[in-house]
């Protein structure tokens, strides 16, 4: 623990200001309930040579906060412009009930038969194509594509947008998600 310096200042460092003269200075018209001369009142804002003294001394810092909010940026723009939505598990029951949409499941047919959404067609991802004869009439409906994770669909999701289907949705999360949501699966092939 380091010794506080008596009023008078010793040779002693304050914890709070550093070295003993500067505690005369800056410690001590605090406890007396005053502020100090060279204090700033509280809550003012910081004045841009601060700033840049800040930045000059932590470059690598700034920099880093420069790419990430780039990479932020970057990425919302990117979703806003992918052409289809992210829909979660809670949100697919009722698309399908009221909008009749199709249920596109991209997963090998091995894992399809182990549990799939009721209602979910079959389309391996190495088959996918948007003018597949189960896809084709749907162009008008909302379309959902489901696969293990919600990555793989979509590159689905994209292609299907340029073949000129209007309401594309991937399920967030994809079979993984819809299971975690504690939501029912069917067996067997459909």
């Amino acid at each position: 623990m380091t010794p506080r310096p008596a009023s008078g200042g010793s040779a002693a460092a304050c914890r709070t200001c550093g070295p003993a003269n500067e505690h005369a200075r800056l410690c001590a018209p605090r406890r007396a309930g005053r502020q100090s001369p060279t204090a700033e009142p509280p809550g003012n804002p910081v004045n841009p040579e601060e700033l840049l003294a800040f930045a000059g001394r932590n470059q690598l810092l700034v920099l880093a906060l420069v790419g990430l909010t780039l990479a932020l940026i970057y990425t919302e723009i990117a979703r806003l412009f992918r052409g289809y939505k992210v829909l979660r598990p809670g949100e697919l029951a009722p698309l399908v009930n009221q909008e009749n949409a199709l249920v596109v499941d991209l997963r090998p047919i091995a894992d399809f038969d182990k549990g799939h959404i009721a209602g979910a067609k079959n389309v391996q991802m190495s088959q996918f194509d948007p003018e597949n004869r189960q896809l084709a009439p749907a162009k008008k409906l909302p379309v959902v594509l489901v696969c293990k994770t919600g990555q793989t669909a979509g590159g689905a999701a994209s292609r299907l947008k340029k073949a000129g289907f209007e309401r594309i949705y991937v399920l967030d999360g994809g079979i993984t998600g819809w299971q975690q949501a504690d939501l029912p699966l069917s067996r067997g092939r459909r």
